[in-house]
């Protein structure tokens, strides 16, 4: 749905109703016989919780015996073709008139003081808004620097009213909702030498600043924040941009916020929603840490009522898969026959690194891929100890397409296994995960780094990013 804003138009009073569950009367014009919808933020997704219909006198209500968790909720149009926004909190019972026609101007409504405020703070900043956006043109079009300069002195002024209209209103109602939603929005202010350091040291300093007070007066355990569009791109940004990125950290980050979360439902499930999601398919290799993390604390022993079977399925099975191959640990041991059908293991392989390399005979990714990791092998890394362990995974083809393949391509001097179909149905069948398991193997080729100790170094990265490794790791010897 399309964002719109908020409009006006004559009231009804309200009926007298007991203080229990919700009732909110809408008079939408100039939609008649239509349904309308209910709905609220949850992030980035819009749900729907509740549907009206209409009446000739453009009427409707949203009724319901248990009372709304408190946030910034969605008034949808028929058709669903847009809405507007408004605030529920304490006060659940109220009335609303919108009309199309004034929409720009916002709606009008009885016994809801949060919404009354809420109204006017969005015109005012709707005003602001305007004047901003007028000098910004004005700038592009300056004919000189002293004009750029006054018009930019103007902006200035201008973002500091803004301000100072934000923190005069916090002031001056401390128990509105609209008051713990602009303090969430609000970030720290650097002044003096943290604004404008000159040195690293400075630098530190005022990251250090930054990051200690960036959820200043945000409590987690408020679920009212989740029920947002803009508590999510907070997390975000503090996650990406002020979390060193390494699992011990994240995960301590993670654990503090949903210890606070743990007491409200809302907030514990849009944070938990939020974290597991964002680590179920990783971005960069150290994050198969965090998510396990979140499955053995979170999800093993624990059920939600708003998460089903198939999710908890979903999540259970990744963390399996990711349990045997985290970074840093030691790699799986991988026992079977070679081209001269005589066992082989990745243990009794002896080198400084180690890739272990999943490929499919009859893939032609591996086809090109492989080749490539030779010339890789004889032109740097032989010379450096590494070895290199390949599995061939059986799928469509033959065991004949695999010995095949590797000496048209002389690839030797590899350890070259084969896993076959019966191979990985007998580990199966016995209640022993499959190696494609243990090495969260879901597509071809899937790359491993190995060192001395058999620990993993890197994983599902191109040859070209494992020499960076690689390289790295020597000048680190």
């Amino acid at each position: 749905m399309k964002k719109a804003l908020i409009f006006t138009g004559l009231l009804w009073s309200l009926a007298a109703a007991a203080q229990t569950g919700y009732e909110i009367n809408v008079t939408f014009k100039p939609f008649k016989n239509q349904y309308i919808y209910l709905g609220h933020y949850f992030g980035k997704s819009y749900p729907i919780i509740d549907s009206a219909m209409l009446d000739e006198n453009s009427r409707a209500t949203f009724k319901g015996t248990k009372a709304l968790s408190g946030g910034i909720y969605l008034v949808g149009y028929p058709n669903k073709a847009g809405f507007f926004e408004i605030l529920i909190d304490k006060q659940q019972q109220f009335s609303i008139v919108a009309d199309t026609a004034t929409i720009a101007k916002g709606a009008s409504y009885v016994n809801s003081p949060d919404n009354v405020l809420f109204t006017n703070y969005q015109q005012r900043m709707s005003a602001f808004g305007r004047a901003i956006s007028g000098l910004q043109a004005q700038l592009k079009v300056a004919a000189n620097k002293a004009d750029s300069a006054k018009i930019t002195e103007a902006l200035t002024a201008e973002d500091k009213q803004v301000g100072n209209y934000r923190e005069e209103l916090i002031k001056n109602n401390p128990d509105a909702l609209l008051t713990t939603l602009l303090i969430c929005m609000r970030e720290p202010e650097l002044k003096g030498a943290l604004k404008n350091p000159a040195n690293k040291a400075d630098s530190t300093e005022a990251y250090n600043y930054f990051k200690s007070h960036f959820w200043d007066g945000v409590n987690f355990w408020d679920g009212r924040l989740a029920f947002t569009p803009f508590f999510e791109e907070k997390l975000e940004k503090y996650f990406s941009q002020l979390v060193l990125p390494h699992p011990d950290t994240v995960i301590k980050e993670i654990d503090r916020m949903l210890s606070y979360a743990s007491i409200n439902e809302e907030m514990n499930r849009f944070l938990l929603v939020k974290f597991i999601n964002r680590y179920l398919n990783q971005k960069y290799m150290w994050e198969d840490a965090v998510f396990v993390h979140l499955f053995e604390k979170y999800f093993s022993q624990k059920t939600y009522p708003w998460l089903n079977e198939a999710g908890k399925k979903t999540i259970t099975e990744r963390a399996y898969s990711l349990m045997a191959n985290i970074l840093g640990t030691p790699a799986s041991d991988i026992e079977l026959n070679n081209t001269e059908n005589k066992p082989a293991s990745l243990y009794n392989t002896s080198a400084s690194f180690t890739i272990v390399a999943f490929w499919d005979p009859t893939c032609g990714h591996c086809k090109e891929v492989l080749p490539k990791l030779d010339s890789f092998y004889r032109s740097k890394w032989k010379a450096d100890g590494l070895k290199i362990f390949a599995v061939a995974k059986e799928t469509e083809g033959t065991k004949a397409d695999w010995l095949k393949f590797v000496k048209d391509n002389k690839l030797t001097g590899w350890t070259h296994v084969y896993y076959s179909k019966e191979a990985d149905k007998a580990r199966t069948d016995n209640g022993i995960p499959g190696y494609s398991q243990l090495y969260d193997v879901q597509s071809f080729p899937t790359l491993y780094l190995l060192d001395k100790d058999k620990r993993i170094i890197a994983k599902k990265l191109t040859y070209q990013q494992l020499d960076e490794i690689i390289q790295l790791k020597k000048k680190g010897q």
